[in-house]
């Protein structure tokens, strides 16, 4: 049985993740049932609802969503990674889900055992937010210039 509390935790990843799985786990559905269970919420009018309206407004959080993204890859936390590499295969599928890989940019298996795991760029990803940081403050100045020269509010009015 499903709550709606579930349900709208499920929505919510849903609408950041876009993987029915991967949201359902996240969600706290056992991973057995995780698939179906998030299925059968999107088969509901009032869910598929709430995900349209909450992706509207992620998307029209784009510049918030891009520099969430590049500060985990510049600044996020590497240990499941240097967990993965110490344990390898030791690890189970379920314990890797759970895993936040992120900054992961390449996995693989190293002939003779072992695994091989490369990280995004730390410094580019920095370099990247600070490009961002500095386009962003050009646009909110340039915005506000025109708004002086043209007499109108920030609404445009």
């Amino acid at each position: 049985m499903v709550t709606n509390q579930q349900a709208v935790a499920f929505c919510e990843l849903y609408s950041k993740l876009m993987n029915v799985r991967e949201a359902a786990l996240q969600a706290g559905f056992p991973p057995d049932t995780a698939f179906e269970c998030g299925m059968k919420i999107l088969t509901k009018r009032k869910y598929r609802r709430l995900i349209k309206n909450i992706r509207c407004a992620l998307d029209e959080n784009i510049e918030d969503k891009i520099m969430g993204g590049l500060e985990r890859l510049a600044l996020g936390d590497c240990s499941d990674a240097v967990r993965l590499v110490l344990h390898g295969e030791e690890i189970s599928s379920e314990d890797i889900i759970k895993m936040d890989l992120i900054n992961v940019s390449e996995i693989k298996r190293v002939k003779g055992g072992g695994v091989e795991v490369k990280l995004f760029d730390r410094q580019k990803a920095l370099e990247k937010m600070m490009e961002y940081a500095g386009n962003a403050d050009r646009h909110a100045a340039a915005k506000s210039l025109l708004s002086a020269l043209t007499g109108a509010d920030d609404n445009g009015v």
